[in-house]
């Protein structure tokens, strides 16, 4: 009888290890259909590009309530535009930075965005926002160690910031940019030396195509202004 209990205990945990490993292989499925197969998702957004910010609440929802306190909503509705987008995140990030920063110079600290006047959140927003709609195919090759082979191309964002936007060509099994290519922009710091002073932002994800333009989204770790003068301006500004 202990046996049969035995064995019959076994037969139970064997089949409740076989089902859990059929739903994982199931979810893994899926998941490599999502991550992995381009062809599976469709970048197309029928709607405008501040219609797509605002459908994306957790990655958007504070970069989209900036957008109406800028008074940029006609641009992100109207224009035809590119816009490196900043997650929410990244913005998050730079409120912690500045109210950090406010807080041991003896200012107010922050509470909601609209402490911060119109004009610094035009600012910044406006350096992520570039004229036409520009994919991924549409810039120029960039090899960090090799730019005066490969120098990606510089660029003019909305308030007439310079950019150097590029396509990087990763290797693959020693086959030099044989494998995965991804978009980077870099704010250049120094006229001087427009090819050694960039602030680069990898892109997480591109060519999301609403109506009047593409979207392609920063990793979260980029700092929200690529470097700490939104910091500065908001201090000096309240």
């Amino acid at each position: 009888m202990l046996n049969d209990m035995r064995n019959y205990s076994k037969k139970i945990r064997w089949g409740l290890g076989l089902f859990s490993l059929i739903l994982l292989l199931l979810a893994s499925c899926k998941k490599d259909k999502y991550y992995f197969d381009g062809g599976k998702s469709d970048p197309n957004f029928k709607g405008t590009m501040l219609q797509y910010l605002q459908s994306k609440p957790v990655q958007f929802d504070t970069i989209a309530q900036i957008i109406k306190i800028a008074g940029l909503e006609k641009e992100f509705q109207q224009d035809e535009l590119t816009f490196f987008a900043p997650t929410d995140q990244s913005v998050r990030s730079a409120l912690k930075n500045t109210n950090n920063y406010l807080y041991q110079t003896g200012k107010d600290t922050l509470k909601v965005l609209t402490d911060i006047r119109p004009q610094i959140w035009r600012k910044y927003l406006m350096m992520y926002m570039f004229k036409g709609a520009n994919r991924m195919k549409d810039y120029y090759q960039l090899d960090i160690n090799l730019k005066s082979v490969y120098p990606g191309q510089n660029y003019y964002s909305y308030n007439n910031v310079i950019f150097n936007i590029g396509v990087i060509f990763d290797d693959i099994n020693g086959i030099k940019y044989a494998g995965y290519r991804h978009l980077t922009i870099g704010y250049v710091t120094d006229l001087n030396k427009p090819t050694d002073s960039w602030v680069s932002a990898d892109i997480s994800s591109s060519d999301i195509k609403p109506l009047n333009g593409v979207v392609h989204t920063l990793n979260t770790n980029h700092i929200f202004g690529f470097d700490y003068g939104f910091v500065y301006d908001v201090y000096a500004g309240k």
